[in-house]
């Protein structure tokens, strides 16, 4: 199967929040409005561009997508810069084909030639250390909610990165509503 990712065009943007919707119709965990949070991020301070990734298959057709957005990391001294990964979408004829693992590999990529230095995400503890993220309590990171540790994680995406951040993770208001 060849698929194609590339940034997502504003003329993606329906034909995108069907297919993630779509995807998270049958999730355990969702509340099934991660269609509506895409919309949203993609209005906000937070929307980065380049980092709204959509994965197309041999009809062209978006099959994937995967969305990086700016989020702070804040404790009483100081807040640094970082991303969240989410969503991550996958069509449900598609999944379980390495459409998703595709995905994010290239927005890591991505995001480290634009600068960015690290990725926060609240994901499966046995899907995503594969791409190297790791407990994001290792740096003293906690998210600004209850949740397991060992799904609450980061990613340096330069090397040492994170060794002098610490504190509470503050998502765009989007995520919130």
């Amino acid at each position: 199967m060849d698929i194609v990712i590339r940034q997502e065009r504003q003329e993606d943007y329906s034909k995108t929040e069907d297919m993630v919707k779509r995807a998270f119709e049958h999730a355990e965990f969702s509340d099934k409005k991660e269609h509506f949070l895409v919309q949203k991020l993609r209005k906000s301070d937070a929307f980065i561009p380049e980092l709204s990734l959509v994965a197309i298959d041999e009809k062209k057709e978006i099959v994937g997508h995967l969305l990086l957005t700016s989020i702070k990391i804040i404790n009483q001294e100081e807040e640094n810069a970082s991303l969240a990964l989410a969503p991550v979408s996958v069509a449900p004829e598609f999944q379980s084909k390495g459409i998703g693992s595709t995905l994010i590999r290239e927005a890591i990529q991505r995001a480290r030639d634009l600068g960015h230095t690290s990725i926060i995400v609240l994901g499966h503890k046995d899907y995503y250390p594969k791409f190297g993220f790791k407990p994001a309590n290792q740096w003293n990171i906690s998210a600004p909610f209850p949740v397991p540790a060992e799904i609450f994680m980061a990613l340096e995406l330069i090397e040492g990165s994170l060794q002098h951040v610490q504190g509470t993770v503050v998502y765009p208001k989007e995520f919130m509503e």
